[in-house]
């Protein structure tokens, strides 16, 4: 069996969107060895009709952890 090569690939997925500002579809991306978070909204516009406004950030391993950890260690 050959490994399979995830270099300069990704996907996008449906995201269950918790209020209107969040991403439409959200998913992996790897660019050159390196993984990323992509996010994509769905627009229309007069002009070009349906299109995808996209964003590209960081990934972030363990958001989740890094946010409860904080309030863990509140003063109050």
């Amino acid at each position: 069996m050959t490994d399979y090569d995830n270099n300069n690939r990704g996907a996008l997925f449906k995201n269950e969107k918790q209020n209107d500002r969040q991403p439409d579809f959200r998913g992996p991306i790897n660019v050159d060895g390196k993984d990323y978070q992509l996010s994509a909204w769905l627009k229309t516009s007069e002009k070009a009709g349906k299109y995808f406004s996209i964003s590209v950030s960081e990934k972030q391993e363990g958001k989740a952890q890094a946010s409860s950890a904080s309030t863990d260690s509140a003063p109050f």
